[in-house]
């Protein structure tokens, strides 16, 4: 199974002007787990997370005041649609993060999560369990 069978095609994206509040509020109404963070004057494509804005706020930083610029991951590891799902889950594993940005070109297409490969991973896993 590919990337692009698992990836959700709802990819938020956001400035990093937008408040880690605003933020949180868009992903939360979309029900995402991360936004694309678009700085086309500075680093180009970004990832902000739910888990940033918990650490964040586990800082005690004020959600009102903090921009997601600040809290934005710009080290990317970015996903092809055609990398297999072992692939990301391999990727995701060894950097030790839950989505990766999925990129057609330039593109973001999608993001494929860690709940994205088990949601396709578990069905296939139960049919190879099921005695003939």
């Amino acid at each position: 199974m590919l990337v692009r069978d698992a990836m959700s095609t709802m990819v938020l994206t956001i400035g990093p002007a937008h408040t880690l509040r605003q933020a949180a509020r868009l992903m939360s109404a979309r029900r995402v787990g991360a936004a694309v963070v678009l700085d086309p004057d500075t680093y180009g494509l970004g990832i902000l997370t739910e888990r940033d804005v918990l650490i964040s706020l586990g800082l005690g930083q004020d959600p009102n005041v903090e921009t997601a610029g600040t809290h934005t991951t710009t080290d990317v590891v970015f996903a092809a649609p055609t990398w297999t799902l072992e692939d990301a889950a391999d990727a995701m594993s060894h950097g030790g993060f839950r989505h990766l940005i999925v990129l057609d070109g330039d593109e973001p297409v999608g993001i494929v999560s860690v709940r994205d490969i088990i949601r396709c991973w578990a069905p296939i896993r139960r049919r190879a369990a099921t005695p003939a």
